[in-house]
């Protein structure tokens, strides 16, 4: 099946709130978006992180409702 789409499209003002590990942002049209998850070790560590819950702080921080 082969698709022909002619399009213009014209943007005064993009405002991105948010950008996640799971975001997709698309203008236009596309033939397929893929996935892509890459994970980097930036910090040098090299055991696993702490598990939270318990008396982990971490685990107690509120989160804002989304609004």
């Amino acid at each position: 099946m082969n698709l022909t789409i002619h399009q213009q499209i014209t943007i005064h003002q993009l405002r991105v709130e948010n950008v996640s590990n799971s975001s997709v942002l698309q203008v236009g049209s596309a033939g397929s978006i893929r996935s892509l998850s890459q994970m980097y070790n930036t910090g040098g560590f090299i055991e696993p992180a702490p598990e939270l819950g318990g008396d982990n702080p971490l685990s107690f921080v509120p989160l804002p409702n989304p609004s």
